[in-house]
């Protein structure tokens, strides 16, 4: 007697030579995806400017003069970058801080364990962190750059 023979599984697809041009930009990421990647680099940008705080840090607390130069430079620029590019690197600096801060908060929310695993759930707060972040980026944006 011969054993029954077990029913042939379907192929599926097999992807040896991936082109990187051709198809990853057809890759739709989601969006808890894309907002764990922007928190590595919001970090990463938080790190590489992390010699920009120090000195914003010191300058702004030693003294008086010092807090007015520290002032004085996003109006007026240092030396040969004009104040305009300082303000944008401070806007790279506030949407790093913000971001990394709601996707940390974020991901410390699905490490314990409140419905992350959903894929719904996390969609949510993935497009919360995004709004939330940006929203408050405009804001503090707007501060900065004078608009009130």
């Amino acid at each position: 007697m011969s054993a029954p023979a077990t029913p042939a599984k379907p192929q599926r697809p097999e992807y040896r030579n991936i082109n990187a041009f051709k198809d990853l930009t057809t890759y739709r990421m989601p969006l808890a995806a894309l907002v764990s990647i922007l928190h590595r680099v919001s970090g990463l940008i938080m790190f590489l400017l992390l010699p920009f705080i120090i000195w914003m840090f010191d300058t702004s607390v030693s003294s008086e003069f010092s807090f007015g130069r520290f002032k004085s430079v996003f109006n007026d620029g240092a030396g040969w970058l004009p104040g305009w590019l300082i303000k944008l690197v401070m806007l790279l600096l506030l949407w790093s801080f913000l971001h990394h801060f709601f996707a940390g908060l974020r991901h410390l929310w699905s490490d314990v364990d409140h419905g992350a695993h959903v894929k719904a759930t996390g969609r949510r707060t993935a497009a919360a962190t995004l709004v939330i972040s940006i929203v408050l980026l405009i804001v503090l944006g707007a501060k900065l750059f004078g608009l009130y």
